[in-house]
């Protein structure tokens, strides 16, 4: 009989990769924590520009052209590479959550699901409800005929809904068609949509390689020494796609979310000659100023010696070529 992977938790689910950080919180501390965050009703004061008018965006798009990456908000991106559409974790809608329950997003997202251009490739990171859009996935106008890629445990999730194409990865496969591979690779973080399916889903971070570029999009990650390996074995890559929002309190968020410095080290140790960062400015998950990811995320890529020129923020909508962003 082959081992199987340390991730595949003997006990049944999925785990993190060996010597990941750990959350420090007790269950009822972590039910204190959620439930503050489900009753809070902060709106934060929203920097001008900060959204794109949606003239803009469109204009954006068509300019941008193929390869071009264009932020929707939180971790929703549209990629174009090699003359091929890919969407990233297209959480589109108002609430993260069941039956309107859960954070709400305060500012809109670039695009509606209905309002998406036809993806040849979706990828999907992980389950959680701001990743996983079930409302923006019934509303995607384009279910027969987009490729769909999913860790493992997600497959039935997109065929019930009207998904046709799907395929499941573990960490390390890949898929790949017409110039195109996908792989999934390791990310530190977790999984589960209720009380009861806590880690029965896998969760993952993508490799997007075509012939012109090499992409890693980081869904939902904390930092880890597993970064490094994904360096070597898939890097380098010409932009890290990467979260820098959610952050605090770290006894609880140190164990899934990255600090904008640590999104740097992680950019750093997979190889990535630019970090584009994301999961900030669009929905309140922490109590952290949502505004003050960008900051410390420039200032950390010079601290790190990264360049500040490498560090990327974008508006929601906008979008620009990839090789002016790689």
């Amino acid at each position: 009989m082959t081992a199987k992977p340390y991730h595949h938790d003997p006990n049944g689910g999925f785990r993190n990769p060996e010597g990941s950080p750990n959350r420090r919180i007790s269950k009822r501390g972590l039910f204190r924590f959620i439930s503050r965050q489900l009753r809070s009703r902060v709106v934060p004061d929203i920097p001008e520009g900060h959204v794109l008018d949606r003239a803009d965006v469109e204009a954006g798009i068509i300019a941008g052209g193929n390869p071009s990456v264009t932020w929707l908000g939180h971790a929703a991106f549209i990629l174009r590479s090699c003359g091929k559409v890919i969407l990233t974790d297209p959480y589109l809608t108002d609430i993260a959550g069941p039956a309107q329950m859960g954070p709400k997003r305060y500012v809109p997202a670039a695009l509606k699901a209905d309002e998406l251009p036809k993806a040849d490739v979706m990828v999907v990171s992980h389950n959680h409800y701001d990743h996983l859009d079930a409302r923006a996935l019934a509303a995607y106008p384009y279910k027969e005929e987009t490729q769909v890629i999913v860790p493992l445990g997600l497959h039935r999730f997109f065929t019930r809904r009207g998904f046709t194409r799907v395929v499941e990865l573990d960490w390390w496969q890949s898929w790949s068609e017409d110039g195109l591979t996908i792989t999934a690779l390791p990310a530190v973080h977790s999984s589960g949509r209720g009380l009861h399916d806590q880690k029965k889903t896998l969760w993952a971070s993508f490799g997007i390689r075509t012939a012109e570029e090499n992409v890693w999009f980081s869904g939902d990650t904390a930092h880890g020494e597993i970064f490094k390996e994904i360096g070597k074995r898939h890097g380098p890559f010409d932009l890290a796609l990467v979260g820098i929002g959610a952050y605090e309190p770290r006894e609880i968020m140190k164990s899934v979310h990255a600090t904008p410095e640590e999104a740097i080290k992680i950019a750093r140790a997979i190889d990535a000659k630019r970090a584009l960062g994301m999961h900030w400015g669009t929905i309140m998950l922490t109590p952290e100023d949502p505004f003050e990811p960008p900051t410390r995320f420039r200032q950390a890529a010079i601290d790190q010696e990264f360049g500040a020129e490498n560090a990327l923020i974008f508006q929601i909508g906008e979008t620009r070529s990839l090789k002016a962003a790689s």
